[in-house]
């Protein structure tokens, strides 16, 4: 179970790493208006992408289910995580600037503006369906309704940990800005590129049927 949280944790902080709105705005609340109220945000785009990970792995018990769909999946998630990862690359390259939020010209409180911004961002639904899948199909996240509430609490706690990497190093990351956005857009694409020739070994050679 320590090992199942210390994935999802680990998963969920890397997916928190390239800049994006939320991650800019955590950083922006940090600066202007103080670290309380930057980790109250940061809360409340936790929850939001639990109950994401909850849904998507609830999902995932039907395709188990149904191991022709299952045997599909595997070969969709080869497709997107490369194509992700040619994405992160090309993202790279360009080094576009991230403009500031204006998110913050609001008297939203920071946890309900989490929870706002966090349920806006769908793309996190088919981040996790493609993690969880790869995740059972290597037999390292049990089925079982355990293994689901530790690997969710691991995701919880993963992406806190990368919203305050950006919190607290908010000063940095503004001055760094293009720098660490194409470092962090390689890592990723690097990541989910490996992942891609690791998942299509196995669809050849030991598909999960």
């Amino acid at each position: 179970m320590l090992y199942i949280f210390f994935i999802a944790a680990l998963i969920s902080f890397l997916g928190q790493l390239p800049l994006g709105n939320m991650s800019i705005t955590a950083t922006q609340i940090g600066i202007q208006e103080g670290f309380k109220r930057a980790w109250v945000f940061a809360i409340g785009v936790a929850i939001v992408e639990m109950l994401y990970l909850r849904f998507a792995l609830t999902g995932m018990d039907w395709v188990v289910k149904h191991r022709l769909w299952f045997l599909v999946l595997g070969w969709v998630t080869v497709a997107l995580f490369l194509l992700l990862g040619i994405l992160s690359f090309m993202s790279a390259r360009k080094q576009q600037e991230e403009k500031k939020s204006v998110m913050l010209n609001n008297r939203i409180h920071r946890f309900l503006l989490g929870l706002m911004m966090s349920a806006l961002n769908p793309v996190q639904i088919p981040f996790w369906f493609l993690w969880t899948s790869t995740m059972i199909q290597t037999n390292v996240l049990p089925i079982t309704a355990s293994a689901y509430n530790v690997f969710t609490a691991g995701a919880g706690i993963g992406t806190i940990g990368g919203l305050a990497l950006y919190i607290h190093g908010g000063n940095w990351l503004v001055k760094k800005n293009n720098t660490s956005n194409k470092t962090l857009n390689q890592i990723m694409g690097a990541i989910f590129i490996i992942t891609a020739l690791i998942q299509l070994y196995r669809m050849l050679y030991k598909p999960w049927i």
